[in-house]
């Protein structure tokens, strides 16, 4: 399946949070795998403070049913206690991928 568009999530931990935010991005993984139409999806840390999400879907309808699904909902109900800045969410389209 061609993955042609995505989302680029740029998250800052604050101060003392970082391990949680880690431990939040690591427990979503199981709610991605069971989204039909999120093809890839990666959660990685940038530098100490920094999380990012990367992920792809096939169709615009996949990309809105993740960001109203239950990783969208949970992030935003933790991000005033884990982040100290609004999540940066970036839709993308994909130029190529392998």
């Amino acid at each position: 399946m061609e993955k042609k568009v995505g989302l680029l999530v740029r998250l800052v931990a604050k101060p003392g949070k970082e391990q949680a935010v880690s431990d939040f991005l690591a427990s979503a993984l199981p709610l991605a795998n069971v989204e039909s139409d999120t093809v890839t999806w990666y959660a990685m840390q940038l530098d100490a403070g920094t999380f990012g999400i990367f992920d792809t879907f096939p169709h615009e309808e996949g990309r809105q049913a993740h960001l109203s699904g239950p990783i969208a909902a949970a992030l935003m109900a933790h991000a005033d206690e884990l982040l100290a800045e609004a999540p940066d969410i970036k839709p993308i389209t994909v130029l190529a991928s392998k």
